[in-house]
């Protein structure tokens, strides 16, 4: 069964491994590694203030991952939310398992918005988001210290 637990230094290459291959090749968006420097220090990006980053493993193997990034002022920002295609699916719960770890977390911690930037190319994410009580909202509702990616064109938000 898999398991989702907090980030570690034992899973950054095992993060890398999901991430890249999903936004690069599955997805074809023109993202490095360099150029995500989040992913290069996960303790110090998301693991501060009411932030935390999960993991899915099976077997010991990342499969999964899930990011919430404090934002201040109640807030949190989801992130790097990405399921290898072998877990995938309402079958395996994967996905449902990272986001309900995340909404439990910001709960516990008493925030009061969760918001998200996607790719408008990850059509089974916004169809995920919604099923799960997200609303659409344009780039002018965010916060302030929202961190936009490049690639984000679709936002969303919800009470945890």
């Amino acid at each position: 069964m898999t398991q989702i637990v907090p980030f570690s230094p034992s899973h950054a290459d095992g993060v890398v491994g999901v991430v890249l291959p999903i936004q690069r090749e599955e997805f074809g968006i023109p993202v490095t590694l360099a150029g995500q420097p989040d992913l290069l220090d996960i303790p110090g990006f998301y693991q501060q203030g009411d932030g935390q980053f999960w993991v899915a493993l099976d077997g010991g193997v990342v499969v999964g991952t899930i990011a919430l990034r404090d934002i201040g002022d109640g807030a949190g920002a989801l992130r790097k939310m990405f399921v290898a295609a072998s877990h995938r699916g309402a079958a395996q719960g994967v996905a449902q398992r990272l986001l309900d770890t995340l909404l439990d977390w910001a709960r516990a911690r008493d925030m009061r918005r969760i918001w998200l930037g996607t790719t408008d190319r990850f059509l089974a994410a916004h169809r995920f988001y919604a099923r799960n009580g997200f609303e659409e909202v344009g780039m002018a509702a965010l916060p302030a210290a929202f961190p936009v990616m490049a690639v984000d064109t679709k936002f969303y938000t919800r009470v945890p």
